[in-house]
């Protein structure tokens, strides 16, 4: 019999994701040579190599490739079962790793954290920053418990619940504060700034300005909210923000804020986690505590005319 242990399927697994024993090592929160060891030693138990290490970047052999797929089941099958553990307790605590993008992260992570303590005083939140793409991936894999994303995401395999819809407000030059409101189809005419691809606020602002990727080209972009205001007060171009960005990055900037004709456009912020997680009712509770935060950053934003209440999204 094989005496594989758990460390060597998490070491190897993390080596088979990052595809650097550097990273992989720094992820493990050990040393490379000891990662490197403990691969060898992987390998010796197995009786075959797994990686090849010729290459500059490590690459998986073929067993190594079958064993990396087989590895993330087993692992996620054994959070798993520490989320059943953890349930048992009745009430939620230990680690939630916390997805969120980073049109939101910024301005409702600071709140929630908070909210957190205070509801759940025992959680032991691991928020985690990325595009949508990633963090559905990331999921999807059990590497993350939940994420905070726009919806909807149509993945069978996700519960997706509805938390507050939030406007998307226009920015401009302060010296544009007096000019009338531009009409959403003459927004697409305007040197428009949007965030580079992979943001899903960079396809709803396209949606809403009627543009083509195929025009993107013609677009300057950014990285980030923040990048994109600061080439606004430069005078570079217009871009849109979510209604919860104002305060934090218009506050440094020389531009001003207005909100565009009926219907405005807005964004469903939802929360979504794997119908296959013990943590499902808990995170439905988490879930109350984001959006009871959205709805009061709304509230302060200006009443109704920011967050709302959102319903229950197809399953």
């Amino acid at each position: 019999m094989i005496n594989l242990t758990m460390k060597h399927l998490r070491y190897f697994e993390a080596l088979a994701r990052h595809g650097h024993f550097g990273l992989a090592a720094e992820a493990c929160s050990i040393s490379q040579p000891a990662l490197s060891v403990q691969m060898k030693e992987l390998e010796a138990l197995l009786g075959a190599p797994l990686i090849d290490r010729t290459a500059r970047r490590i690459r998986l052999t073929g067993l190594g490739e079958l064993l990396a797929e087989r590895a993330r089941e087993i692992l996620r099958q054994v959070d798993e079962i520490e989320d059943l553990a953890r349930t048992a307790h009745g009430s939620l605590s230990g680690r939630l790793r916390l997805g969120v993008i980073p049109t939101v992260a910024p301005y409702l992570l600071p709140r929630l954290i908070g909210a957190f303590a205070t509801h759940f005083p025992d959680l032991d939140p691991r928020p985690r920053e990325a595009v949508t793409g990633r963090l559905i991936d990331d999921l999807l894999k059990g590497r993350l418990d939940a994420a905070i994303v726009a919806l909807p995401v149509s993945e069978p395999a996700l519960e997706e619940r509805a938390l507050f819809d939030e406007e998307f407000v226009l920015v401009r030059p302060l010296s544009e504060a007096n000019e009338p409101v531009p009409a959403p189809d003459t927004l697409r005419e305007m040197r428009l700034l949007l965030l580079e691809e992979g943001h899903c606020f960079r396809d709803q602002a396209l949606s809403f300005c009627q543009l083509t990727p195929s025009v993107t080209r013609e677009l300057m972009e950014g990285s980030s909210l923040s990048t994109l205001v600061q080439m606004v007060g430069a005078g570079i171009g217009i871009t849109l923000i979510p209604e919860m960005a104002v305060p934090i990055e218009t506050r440094s900037a020389m531009v001003s804020v207005a909100r565009l004709s009926r219907p405005r456009p807005t964004r469903t912020i939802g929360m979504v986690w794997r119908r296959s997680s013990p943590l499902a009712d808990h995170l439905d509770r988490v879930a109350d505590v984001v959006r009871d935060v959205g709805l009061e950053m709304g509230a302060d934003l200006g009443g109704g005319s920011g967050a709302r209440a959102g319903g229950m999204a197809p399953g």
